[in-house]
Formats: structure tokens, C-alpha cells, sequence
């Protein structure tokens, strides 16, 4: 028997690859390779809606470029900030080159990239448990990754399949649900957890505000703050077993991004409030530098005073931090942050719809918005070095286009 290949499977393959290579943590690798994606994928036309979105990056890259030759900084700094502040408009662009109209079901194509994603996540949490002995949520999640937030959206495809037409066997979707429910629940990623809520809650509609979404998320909340304080009251131990482990990250959430008063000298309080630190580092020297309007541009970085163990080395400048805002206001300032929150609430503006997978997409478009207001806060949102929404969100603005271009 021959064995027949066709041109969407190596396309399936090539936005795979694209998808997984961040995964590694190689970002020199994936830039290179976004590259290459970005080049063989061209496309002559895009949509106004898709240019309009994604000119808030690529002003925000101008304004840090240009204040950023106004300072005397080292080439490799500039150069590496050039590449960090160009990975959302590589990956919004690359997403929207690949959706082409010979794909068969782009939500589909979407959703085996995530499963392909999922599988390759299992095996390393596999191969850390079983070969490794890691127990602890902090093991497993070096050997298995810290968040995925491209497998959640897929994740969340699976769960509204008939929404978003993609016919799956009972056969099929339960063992899909159960390979990507439990490379899910592995990341073990608070903010994970929380996109899944937010995107299930924005496919049901009930981020459209009325009486009944009102209800449901005043009960959400309420829950929430109950289950926070029965958890602060049982008091988690950080060094606990595992499920004490991760009830002791839950505790921390309000405290570990918020604080304003960190004990440098204290292991523990320095530590837990690391990510605070490094906020109100940032606003300490753009207010004694007095570049706390315009930033500090590309090649910046921020002073810890003290050298801190971030990855496999030990650092006392960073050039990026873990919050988004932060990092967009020390290249660009006040400006760049204007624009960062433009391109979020650009995903609240009420849209039209052609027909229903052009409102689920706008429902899918509606829960984006919500969670990178929490996604850049707490890891860089679309800045982030490992991850791949972009590639998603690019990609379902090209099938949003081409919609509405067969309908009309």
C-alpha cells in the first residue's frame, strides 16, 4: 500500500514545530526558526483589523528603539532586546500567514497542534517522575515545564469541538480529553488554571455582561475568596508534601506580585515576593534616573543590587522582568504602556459576527482580553520568551478575515 502524504500534513507539521520549539527554552533557536516560518509563509495582503492590532507592538518597538539611542548601551544588550520586543509581532504575523484557505478545518489544525504539544509534555513529566524520582510540584515542573498557555486555548477548542465544528469520535475526544486534561493539570500553573476558567467562562457567554454572567461570576468570586481564606487558615507549609506545596503557592498569590516592602536579607520573604522586588526595583531607578516617562529603551536593564539565581545563572541585571508592564515601561515608558494596554482592551470592542464560528472566535477574542490583563502581570503575556499564543491569535485573525470575505 502507498503511502499518501499531503501538502497540509507538512503544513500541519512545519506550525507544529513553530508551536513546540519555545517549549525548549532556547530563544535563539526559536528565534531563528520564527524567522525562517515568517520568510517561507509571506503573505502579500493582510486585514486592516489584524494591522491595526498588531501596530500597538510595533509602535511600542519603535518608541524603545528610539529612546534607546539616546543611552550608551553594550551591542549585545540592544541586540538581544531587539529580538525580545519583536517576538509578539514575529508571532502574530507568523500565525496569520500560516491559516490559508486549503485548510480543511483550521480549528482542527489548531487543536493537533496542541495535542502533539500535550503528548510531548507528558513524556519529559514521564521521564522526571519515573526516571528522575521528582515528586515535589517544584521537580516536576523542571522537568515538565512551568505553563503552557497555546495548549490551554487548544485545550479549550477540545472542550467547545461542536462549537467550533471540529468532528471527533467519542472514541477520539475522550482520549484527547484525557491526554490534554492531565498534561494540563501537570503543568501545575496557577495562571494556567485561571486561563482555562476565563476562556470555559468567555465560550459560554458569560463574560457578556447581564443578569445571568453577573450572577455566575459574583458567585465565582465569592467561592474564590472563600476557598482563599480556608486555605490561608489551614496555613500550607512551604516545604510540605506536594499538595501542600501548591496550596502554599495559591496562599501566595495575593502577596508574591503586590508587595511593596521586601526583605533583601530575609531568604524566605525575599524569595516568596521575588517578582515584587524586581517592580519596585524598576520604578525606583526610572524615578532616580528621571526616565520614569520615556523609559530607558532598547539595551536597558534594571539593577537587582544584589546578584539573584534566575535559570542556570546568577544575575544582578535583567533586561526583561517577570511582569510584562514592567518591562514594556522600562524600554518604552508611559507611552509604550498606553499601548500595551490598547492592544489588551482591543479585544473588548463589541464585533460583528458573520455567522457562529465568527462569534465564537469573538467570544474566544473576549476571554484573550481578560486573561492577558492577568497574563502580563504575572509572566509577560505575548513577551514571553517561551510562549506561543501569538502563533494562535495571528492565526484565528486570518481565519477571521477569510470568514468574512466568503460571506460577503
Amino acid at each position: 500500500m502507498k503511502l499518501s502524504l499531503n501538502k497540509e500534513f507538512f503544513y500541519q507539521l512545519f506550525f507544529t514545530f513553530c508551536v513546540v520549539i519555545p517549549f525548549f527554552n532556547n530563544y535563539e533557536l526559536s528565534f531563528i526558526s520564527w524567522l525562517l516560518a515568517l520568510v517561507l509563509t509571506f503573505k502579500k495582503s493582510y486585514s486592516t483589523s489584524f494591522l491595526r492590532y498588531v501596530s500597538y507592538f510595533i509602535f511600542i518597538f519603535i518608541l524603545a528603539f528610539i529612546v534607546g539611542v539616546f543611552y550608551q548601551y553594550r551591542l549585545y544588550f540592544v541586540i538581544r532586546d531587539i529580538t525580545y520586543l519583536l517576538k509578539p509581532i514575529l508571532g502574530l504575523f507568523i500565525g496569520y500567514q500560516f491559516f490559508n484557505s486549503t485548510i480543511k478545518n483550521p480549528f482542527k489544525f489548531l487543536l493537533y497542534s496542541g495535542l502533539a504539544m500535550a503528548i510531548i509534555h507528558l513524556a519529559l513529566v514521564g521521564y522526571g517522575i519515573v526516571f528522575q524520582g521528582a515528586k515535589s510540584v517544584a521537580s516536576i515542573r523542571e522537568y515538565g515545564g512551568y505553563f503552557n498557555d497555546y495548549e490551554i486555548y487548544t485545550f479549550i477548542i477540545l472542550l467547545f469541538h461542536k462549537k467550533f465544528q471540529v468532528d471527533l469520535s467519542t472514541k477520539r475526544y475522550r482520549l484527547f480529553f484525557i491526554i490534554m486534561g492531565l498534561s494540563t493539570f501537570f503543568y501545575l500553573a496557577r495562571t494556567n488554571f485561571i486561563q482555562l476558567v476565563i476562556l470555559f467562562m468567555a465560550m459560554k457567554g458569560w463574560l457578556i455582561l447581564d443578569k445571568k454572567s453577573l450572577t455566575i461570576i459574583g458567585t465565582l468570586i465569592i467561592a474564590s475568596v472563600l476557598s482563599y481564606t480556608a486555605i490561608y487558615l489551614y496555613n500550607p507549609k512551604r516545604n510540605g508534601d506536594s499538595v501542600n506545596e501548591f496550596l502554599y503557592k495559591i496562599k501566595l498569590i495575593p502577596l508574591e506580585a503586590f508587595a511593596t516592602k521586601i526583605n533583601r536579607n530575609d531568604w524566605k520573604d525575599f524569595h516568596d515576593h521575588y517578582r515584587s522586588y524586581e517592580n519596585v526595583r524598576t520604578i525606583e531607578q526610572l524615578t532616580y534616573n528621571d526616565s520614569y516617562i520615556l523609559g530607558e529603551g532598547i539595551g536597558s536593564q534594571v539593577d537587582l543590587k544584589q546578584k539573584v539565581r534566575l535559570g542556570d545563572m546568577d544575575l544582578r541585571h535583567i533586561s526583561i522582568l517577570h511582569n510584562g508592564y514592567m518591562t514594556v515601561y522600562l524600554k518604552a515608558g508611559i507611552p509604550g504602556l498606553l499601548l500595551l494596554f490598547g492592544s489588551i482592551f482591543y479585544f473588548f470592542r463589541k464585533q460583528s459576527s458573520v455567522n457562529d464560528l465568527d462569534h465564537n472566535i469573538n467570544l474566544l477574542f473576549i476571554g484573550t482580553g481578560l486573561f492577558l490583563i492577568i497574563s502580563y502581570w504575572v509572566f509577560m503575556g505575548f513577551y514571553n520568551l517561551l510562549d506561543s499564543k501569538s502563533l494562535l491569535i495571528g492565526f484565528l485573525f486570518s481565519y477571521k478575515n477569510h470568514l468574512r470575505k466568503i460571506t460577503y
